[in-house]
């Protein structure tokens, strides 16, 4: 019966495999995206606070905060670490 719960779920296990070495790599790539899209909110609603209104600054400034690393992409980061402890879990409860 093991046997058979291992060669139906090693096509799974694979496909888990492949899908979070993809997310890991897009969520890499765009990092540096993310990155500069970020500094330039920052520096523009820094302007905007200063300049023209506090309301439009703070509101180009929270939307820097999401695009930043410590922001959005922290929240898929968070995800993919928990597709692969699913993956993980998967794999030690059939093949452990």
């Amino acid at each position: 019966m093991k046997f058979i719960l291992k060669i139906l779920f090693a096509p799974i296990i694979a496909v888990l495999a492949g899908f979070i070495w993809l997310c890991a790599l897009s969520l890499r790539m765009s990092a540096w995206v993310f990155g500069i899209v970020s500094t330039i909110l920052g520096i523009l609603g820094l302007a905007v606070l200063l300049l023209v209104s506090v309301t439009n600054g703070i509101i180009v400034l929270v939307i820097a905060f999401l695009v930043s690393p410590v922001g959005l992409p922290m929240v898929a980061a968070w995800m993919i670490g928990q597709m692969q402890r699913f993956r993980y879990f998967i794999q030690d409860t059939v093949y452990g």
